[in-house]
């Protein structure tokens, strides 16, 4: 009895020891693996990298900027039914252990000893803590030494985390295959739904995927992927998640994908460039592609879409109005591949757009017969027509090509076309596109008709070299409706609305004119028109501004001086009013920040920005208040906090969610007084006169009331139009990147004021005319539109002008003449060049 008593002592003392020795290792084990680890307190901040997306103001895609496509879903936001399918494939005892499954370890340690041996990939046994330590912050290292210390983070995160953002972390962050980073982006990239449409089956097989998704993927192995689906089905209904019928006809359903559906993009690639731009001057690259950021940008998708085109198709109408410049390229008929092969591995220049690459085959007096390039899938053609899957044979008749006189040096045009042989040579590779109908022009007896071209039909075309920009906004809050920066993006992605620095000739002088109505001057001031010249000083050439048309008229009212763009009588009137006063003004409207004060600039040699000098006319038709152009309204953090707003203003009331029968809000308007709204009124005024009846005429066309200035730089360089409704404020520019002549007949009244008409025309289709807003204290008189003075009975040229009280003029007004003979007061010397000509 004492010898058994004695063993059992000395076996407890055995048990004991071992279990003091076991803990001793363990505390071991965890003092020595647990030094140093990454501190898992992180985690509580951890926010995963989440998409930028930037919404028009329709609502509609514009941008996504991202490093990985995931959409972030809350826990709280999760269905049960998904976190149910997760819990059954990974981790049954979730919610009850403190990090480390004991049982399922176990349960795998002893796997792992009865498959020693026989080649099988050890089993595991890690919790999703235990994943959400390795994801987070361990590598993907496999040793036991890895184990340990993801097992020591588990403990440590359990009792730091609850167990729901736990889960959430682990399902937002874990990636599933075919780029989905976690689970709400996998349900949209493999069945194109939410988390809470999906069924049993779909919510099972996005379980099944966290396992290996290489190994289970939908098509290339939809067996292993059925297998491991129907597991998880089963596990489910083992854990009471739903019924063993559920179960039965979840395992029944065939495992189809849907491709992800593509969101209805907006494409305005000029504008979702200066949007990234912005997001990231403000923020930075790491929020804005990771951020998680909600932007709502200014974009009118229609007005941007009637931009672009009209944009487009006015530099193509220039181009073709001076010349070809030949083929694109040209196969050699001996080369041994024939054309269509040739031309099968031709790559479209930059620029094409929605044109086709064509080969020239044959020529007669007629037509020229051309094998046109095969159409990607991806590329329309018109209503109607269809597709070829390869090269086929065409026409391209006489009358598409009679505009392709031979370009020549300086904007010239070589002989008329009289046949195709003078534009086009067998081997010649040239753009191409589709028409189906032409108009035939009214003749003795018959009224204009449209006639259909015979099927297969091609115009000749040409990418232009010209390039331009537009911009539309909106003047009473800056905020940018419309933008495109060239012609094509693709081909260029230099903005020109928003990066080129160019004169802006004849486009700045309301500015000047401005400044001369706050100094006293009324638009029915007589201002002399007659040759001027400054001495510039010793060794320098006298400086000798000129009219566009070389011509002097006399004196002449302000009015006109702005209608007809007369470079003479803005320069009187610069120097009348003082170089240091409009370059204050031209600063004050954000159009040139230090203008040298040099009477040269007054005729606008200074250089400034599309954009820019846009958002100075609409301060113009405002009522003179600044504004600051924006291309975004506001932008949201990714909890849905608004973090960014373009308007300031504070507005209570605006907060409530329903009508209820109360107020219309007020709203406190914080623009700073930029200029008496009398005199930008009267400068809006004269702007109108320049359409009605100067070098804006082309304009009228439009049919409701507009304002606006042509503008061309020296050797017609650069030509502009900017103008205005009472609501919408639209700046055209056109010229080549490397700044040379537009031609001796093109100037912003030719080239840019017919794409802002165009532009005008089917932007206000369909809206009533609005004339524009008249500010308290501008008294409207009837005055002779030559002499600017009050009108009488018989006087045939009549318009109505605006005046501030007490400035209505009499019969004994003076005529501002000026000083051209001596040097300028003030120490302001001209610059070369007269700047600004028309």
């Amino acid at each position: 009895m004492k010898s058994f008593i004695k063993i059992l002592l000395v076996l407890f003392g055995l048990v004991l020891f071992g279990g003091f020795a076991a803990a001793g290792a363990g505390v071991y084990v965890f003092w020595h693996f647990g030094k140093g680890l990454p501190d898992y307190a992180q985690l509580a901040h951890y926010e995963p990298p989440v998409m930028t997306r930037v919404h028009a103001g329709d609502g509609r895609l514009l941008a996504e900027y991202a490093t990985e496509k995931r959409v972030f879903v809350p826990i709280r936001a999760m269905p049960l039914r998904i976190i149910h399918a997760v819990l059954a494939a990974e981790d049954k005892h979730f919610y009850t252990h403190p990090g480390i499954d004991l049982i399922g370890l176990t349960r795998a340690v002893l796997t792992n000893i009865k498959n020693y041996g026989s080649g099988r990939r050890p089993v595991g046994a890690s919790t999703i803590t235990q994943q959400v330590a390795k994801n987070f912050l361990l590598t993907n290292e496999v040793s036991y030494k890895r184990k340990i210390k993801e097992a020591i983070l588990a403990f440590r995160i359990e009792r730091a985390f609850t167990k729901d953002r736990i889960l959430e972390l682990y399902l937002n962050e874990v990636y599933l295959g075919s780029g989905s980073y976690g689970i709400a982006a996998a349900a949209l990239n493999y069945f194109n739904k939410s988390l809470n449409e999906l069924t049993i089956a779909e919510s099972a097989y996005l379980a099944a995927l966290l396992k290996a998704p290489s190994n289970y993927h939908p098509v290339r192995k939809k067996v292993a992927a059925l297998e491991r689906r129907d597991w998880v089905i089963g596990r489910m209904a083992e854990d009471g998640y739903i019924t063993t019928t559920e179960a039965r006809m979840a395992q029944a359903d065939d495992l189809v994908v849907e491709n992800r559906a593509d969101a209805e993009f907006v494409t305005a690639n000029y504008f979702a460039e200066e949007v990234r731009r912005d997001l990231y001057d403000r923020y930075g690259e790491q929020m804005l592609y990771a951020g998680g950021l909600s932007v709502h940008a200014t974009l009118d998708p229609q007005l941007q879409g009637i931009a672009e085109r009209t944009l487009r198709e006015g530099l193509i109408d220039y181009d073709r109005r001076h010349g070809w410049r030949g083929p694109i390229a040209h196969f050699d008929t001996t080369e041994p591949l024939s054309y269509a092969q040739q031309l099968d591995a031709l790559t479209p220049p930059k620029g094409l757009g929605t044109w086709r690459l064509a080969v020239v085959t044959a020529l007669d007096e007629q037509s020229a017969t051309i094998l046109v390039q095969s159409l990607p899938e991806d590329q329309s053609r018109p209503e109607g027509a269809s597709a070829p899957a390869a090269p086929l044979q065409a026409t391209i008749p006489m009358r598409e090509m009679k505009w392709a006189r031979k370009w020549l040096k300086g904007e010239y045009l070589d002989a008329v076309v009289h046949k195709p042989a003078d534009v086009l040579a067998i081997g010649d590779v040239v753009g191409v596109e589709l028409v189906l109908s032409y108009v035939q022009a009214k003749s003795k007896g018959k009224d204009e008709q449209t006639i259909e071209y015979p099927a297969e039909t091609y115009g000749l075309r040409q990418i232009p070299e010209i390039q331009g920009s537009i911009v539309a906004l909106d003047p009473h809050s800056g905020r940018v409706l419309a933008m495109s920066g060239g012609y094509d993006y693709n081909a260029s992605e230099f903005n020109r609305a928003t990066q080129a620095k160019r004169q802006p000739g004849s486009a700045f002088k309301p500015f000047v004119y401005l400044a001369a109505l706050d100094s006293g001057f009324t638009p029915s001031t007589l201002i002399l028109d007659a040759p001027f010249v400054i001495d510039q000083g010793p060794g320098l050439p006298k400086w000798r501004p000129a009219n566009y048309t070389n011509k002097f008229y006399g004196p002449s009212t302000m009015r006109l001086g702005i209608e007809k763009s007369r470079n003479l009588m803005t320069v009187r009137l610069a120097q009348s009013v003082g170089m240091e006063k409009i370059s204050e003004y031209a600063a004050r409207f954000g159009i040139i920040k230090d203008l040298p004060e040099q009477l040269s600039m007054a005729l606008g040699a200074g250089e400034t920005t599309l954009l820019d000098l846009t958002a100075a006319y609409a301060m113009l038709v405002n009522g003179g208040k600044q504004i600051r152009p924006t291309f975004i309204d506001r932008i949201q953090d990714r909890n849905g906090h608004t973090v960014y707003r373009h308007d300031k203003r504070p507005c209570v009331q605006c907060e409530a969610v329903a009508w209820t029968g109360q107020e219309v809000p007020n709203v406190p308007d914080q623009r700073e007084q930029l200029t008496d709204p009398t005199s930008a009124y009267q400068i809006v005024s004269m702007l109108e006169g320049v359409v009605q009846r100067g070098t804006g005429t082309r304009v009228k066309a439009v049919g409701k009331p507009l304002g606006g200035k042509t503008g061309t730089t020296n050797d017609s360089r650069d030509a502009w139009f900017i103008g205005f409704s009472p609501d919408l404020t639209v700046g055209v520019f056109t010229g080549f990147d490397e700044p040379r002549s537009l031609g001796p007949r093109e100037q912003g009244a030719s080239v840019a004021s017919p794409i802002f008409r165009d532009f005008m025309k089917e932007a206000l289709e369909g809206h009533p005319p609005v004339p524009f807003r008249i500010p308290p204290g501008i008294h409207l008189v009837r005055v002779n539109a030559v002499t600017g003075l009050p009108a009488h009975s018989g006087d045939r040229d009549v318009i109505l002008e605006a005046f501030k009280p007490g400035t209505v003029p009499t019969s004994n007004s003076l005529v501002l003449e000026g000083d051209g003979d001596s040097e300028e007061g003030d120490g302001a010397m001209p610059a070369a060049g007269t700047g600004g000509l028309y």
